[in-house]
């Protein structure tokens, strides 16, 4: 009989994939870490500098955000699952491209199905219509929850962007959306399973956050 994948499975074909050509100009993939029964899984957009140096996601400016914002709803990094939608750098920062969203979505779907998390909390405007779909833009639907094969999702902005953006409006809309997730939880906790209406992903959806303005500097990882 075959024994049931882990995560380690998974971040071992992580650090050593080749399909796409981030592989060529990385340092380390980044596979994601934190709990094997995380009931949260965190997925943002993909490595930073610090990210692609270490080989852990969230560890930058962005990833102490990330922390602060955790510890004030009483959770610890190490009860959470955090990822990227691609888990390798793009170079400079870029935006990810269409193919290397595609050619990594494996690792999304084989994580989720480790996990079986009850919560997915998007980061960014990638991770959103990876599960959200290609319609959705951020600035309307971060806060909401959507229904992702069974799994109710949340949409949030990226912890770059707040840091990025300066803006004291979007600090208090981020505060507030992640203050949602401890009951969110609590709720999930208690209710039935919902049924699984899987969204169909393709590259339209990957590539509608490429669509949406924003500034192009580089991320603050």
């Amino acid at each position: 009989m075959t024994s049931p994948e882990s995560l380690d499975d998974i971040a071992r074909d992580v650090q050593a994939c080749t399909r796409c050509r981030l592989h060529q100009t990385r340092t380390r993939g980044v596979p994601g870490e934190g709990s094997g029964t995380a009931e949260v899984l965190f997925i943002g957009e993909g490595p930073g500098f610090n990210e692609d140096q270490q080989g852990r996601p969230f560890v930058g400016a962005a990833g102490q955000l990330l922390n602060q914002m955790l510890d004030r709803i009483g959770f610890r990094r190490e009860d959470v699952f955090i990822t990227n939608v691609v888990r390798s750098r793009p170079p400079g920062n870029r935006d990810p491209m269409t193919d290397e969203l595609a050619a990594c979505d494996v690792y999304t779907v084989r994580q989720l199905a480790v996990l079986k998390p009850k919560l997915i909390v998007t980061l960014g405007r990638f991770s959103m219509a990876r599960f959200f779909g290609p319609t959705v833009r951020i600035t309307q639907v971060h806060g909401q929850t959507t229904l992702w094969n069974g799994i109710t999702c949340i949409a949030m902005f990226h912890p770059a962007a707040v840091l990025r953006s300066n803006s004291p409006a979007m600090r208090q809309s981020y505060e507030a959306d992640f203050q949602r997730i401890p009951s969110l939880l609590e709720q999930l906790r208690t209710q039935p399973p919902a049924p699984k209406t899987e969204r169909a992903v393709g590259p339209d959806q990957l590539d509608a956050a490429r669509a949406e303005p924003g500034p192009k500097q580089p991320r603050l990882l």
